[in-house]
């Protein structure tokens, strides 16, 4: 089994934790057994999982959210 990598990203759009949460579930949706942290003061996605980080990129982007 593929070990989990670690991906932090700078995610400016992030306003609300009603953002966080629409993009926390939506990133469940495509990657569930990933762990997904949201951190609206910080405005950073933290997530652990098998998916690269550009198909992550575009799963934030998709929710209209812009990667840094």
């Amino acid at each position: 089994m593929a070990s989990k990598m670690k991906i932090q990203l700078q995610v400016p759009s992030i306003a609300s934790q009603d953002s966080a949460d629409n993009l926390t579930q939506q990133i469940k949706t495509h990657e569930p057994n990933s762990k997904v942290e949201v951190n609206v003061e910080k405005k950073t996605v933290t997530i652990e999982t098998d998916a690269s980080e550009e198909s992550i990129k575009q799963m934030i982007e998709s929710q209209g959210h812009t990667v840094k």
